[in-house]
């Protein structure tokens, strides 16, 4: 067993606590649309999701190595650095919980740990080719590739069940959404959790520990998978909202195109070691979605929000891992006073999210306004069968002493 001291007990279980927020920040990413949809009941929807992400977490390593052996040089790495880097990547998570925004927890610990990283040993010491290649690339072709493949699968789906029994094809879909949600937990398991391994076991290198260049310990996979577990099971209802019924209305048909595309990207990305983004490849694919039925659309103006927070993600948090690291090099009054800092502002976030609490209850609900491009490709849209004669009888008066002709009245 390795021997630790306290700061480097404390690192760990800060790395833990960023792991729990992972979870419930990104368990819309898996169920958010299977909720939406009413696929899944909410409560069955993030326990199912939990138990997969655990079952993921221990199916490979090759993400956490990118981030323990690849993104910054081990050997100039403090523990302190660690912790600085956690403080900023825990903070930024909790503030885009709080308005419900779905960035990138992994944006968030990336940053955080380059921004702490420079403070402590300088420039140098982050790889700036594995930070484009292995980042900053997954980063902007994970949402474009998910987005484009469900927009494809959706019209494939809509023009393969056109014969289809209405409610015996949505009852299947509804069924493939089912499964193709527990894939995507299964794939977020095997990527985000392991980026809390790679931090620990970087950490645990940082304090002499362990090896350099070793995998994570046992003990390591273990408890990075049930703490976002837990966190996944707790349900970023917010978060959920939004991504579920903010972004899109979806059927049933559009969840199970949108989830299956998400997670073989998500899942091809762990393969290769890529440190991807869940929340980039699930909103891609729910746009690429919402986009893909015909009179289908996106609303922008949350679309907008959460680009604006997805390219302030790595900056924000390296921001803060920085100034971080810098109070942590005034000794241990220092450290003492950052966790302070993370505790309170901790605290006062969640205090601040009791004033409008978002839970199982009213998940699907939503207060989001359609936005002047939603509402323009709506005015144009073919409507449903049957709404044309129904607009037109509540249109036209009737004559004085009769009554206003029934729908199917001739006009």
């Amino acid at each position: 067993m390795e021997s630790f001291s306290l700061i480097l007990a404390i690192v760990v279980v800060t790395a833990l606590a960023f792991d729990f927020t992972n979870g419930f920040h990104d368990t819309a990413n898996a169920m958010a649309t299977t909720i939406s949809t009413g696929a899944l009941k909410p409560k069955v929807a993030v326990a199912m999701s939990a138990v997969l992400n655990l079952v993921g977490a221990f199916l490979s390593v090759e993400v956490a190595n990118t981030i323990s052996k690849g993104l910054v040089d081990e050997t100039g790495i403090r523990p302190e650095v660690i912790f600085a880097a956690l403080v900023g990547a825990i903070l930024w998570n909790l503030l885009t919980w709080l308005v419900g925004l779905p960035s990138s927890s992994s944006h968030a610990l990336m940053g955080g740990l380059i921004g702490a990283t420079i403070a402590s040993a300088g420039v140098g010491a982050v790889h700036g080719d594995v930070l484009v290649t292995k980042v900053l690339i997954p980063a902007i072709a994970a949402p474009l590739v998910a987005g484009i493949a469900a927009m494809l699968a959706t019209r494939l789906s809509y023009t393969l069940g056109k014969k289809a029994d209405g409610k015996a094809a949505e009852k299947g879909y509804r069924a493939g959404q089912i499964a193709s949600a527990g894939l995507v937990s299964l794939a977020h398991g095997t990527n985000d959790a392991q980026k809390t391994m790679g931090i620990i076991t970087l950490a645990l290198v940082a304090g002499g520990a362990v090896a350099p260049d070793s995998d994570p310990p046992m003990w390591v996979i273990l408890s990075a998978g049930i703490a976002i577990a837990l966190g996944t099971y707790l349900g970023g209802w917010r978060i959920i909202r939004t991504m579920g019924k903010g972004l899109t209305d979806l059927q049933p048909q559009q969840g199970f195109a949108a989830q299956t595309s998400a997670a073989t990207v998500i899942l091809a990305s762990s393969h290769l070691g890529f440190s991807l983004s869940t929340t980039h490849s699930v909103s891609g694919a729910v746009m690429g979605a919402g986009l893909g039925r015909k009179g289908g659309v996106v609303r922008w103006s949350t679309a907008t929000r959460m680009f604006v927070a997805w390219g302030l993600t790595l900056p924000a948090a390296a921001l803060v891992g920085a100034v971080a690291e810098y109070v942590t090099g005034f000794g241990t009054w220092g450290t003492a006073l950052v966790a302070v800092f993370l505790v309170t502002s901790s605290a006062a976030i969640w205090k601040i999210s009791r004033r409008e609490v978002v839970d199982h209850t009213n998940v699907n609900e939503t207060e989001e306004p359609a936005g002047v491009v939603t509402t323009a490709i709506a005015a144009v849209a073919v409507p449903p069968a049957g709404t044309v004669a129904e607009d037109l009888t509540a249109t036209i008066p009737a004559p004085a002493g009769e009554s206003a002709p029934s729908a199917a009245t001739p006009v």
